[in-house]
């Protein structure tokens, strides 16, 4: 049986230890931010490990830190996560069944999707899929845990500015791919849509309306004709 680092290749493997690391990071926002906001220890952590889904849980801290209802929260949380439904239908074929299908479904999230589908043949894009949702799994909830040791003792978390190193290298990550001009027409107007949506929409939704600038990709074969 081949290795990760022999399906993957050192690049992607790379990639993937890189984005795994700034999860973590964005972990200790989370861990931090939530017990500021009153939350015990432990809830962060615990929520990390069963729903492993930032947007949700960072929506779902702020909704209670508010006075929100515990109800509105879920409900907010699960709008956010319907993103996951194309999703599904983007990786049938990574996920397995049984039980290994269980789990690929709850390791499913924007990192280990979009790494999936970069990967060319099923089994690059299996091991591609497992190797960013298990250390996800394992960065964002021992990030939420230092976070959460973080914010009993740090009070005003934003001056850390630990959200800005996920945004950083998802970035340096997709700069290389930005030399495709029709690749860069439709991010540039997919950021365009999530930007001006964002002060209007709950956090996770101005990502999955941006899928709206996807017509805008065309790629052209050797001949020159769009397809």
């Amino acid at each position: 049986m081949r290795t990760i680092w022999e399906t993957l290749g050192r690049g992607p493997v790379r990639d993937i230890a890189l984005v795994c690391l700034a999860v973590g990071v964005i972990g200790l926002s989370y861990g931090a931010i939530a017990v500021t906001s009153g939350f015990p220890w432990w809830f962060p952590v615990l929520m990390g490990a069963l729903v492993l889904a930032a947007s949700s849980e960072f929506l779902f801290v702020g909704i209670i830190a508010t006075g929100g209802s515990p109800i509105a929260a879920l409900f907010a949380g699960l709008l956010v996560n319907a993103r996951h439904l194309p999703f599904g239908l983007a990786v049938p074929d990574v996920l397995g069944r049984g039980w290994r299908g269980l789990l690929g479904t709850h390791l499913m999230n924007d990192e280990t999707v979009v790494f999936a589908i970069a990967q060319e043949g099923p089994a690059r894009k299996r091991a591609a899929y497992w190797a960013c949702g298990l250390g996800i799994l394992v960065c964002w909830p021992v990030g939420a845990a230092l976070g959460a040791l973080l914010g009993s003792v740090v009070k005003d978390t934003d001056a850390l500015g630990l959200d800005a190193m996920f945004p950083a290298v998802i970035l340096a990550l997709i700069l290389p791919s930005m030399k495709d001009r029709a690749l860069r027409r439709t991010a540039l107007v997919g950021a365009a849509i999530a930007l001006a949506l964002t002060p209007f929409l709950p956090a996770g939704l101005p990502v999955l309306a941006a899928l709206a600038a996807l017509p805008l990709f065309r790629t052209r074969n050797p001949e020159g004709a769009a397809r």
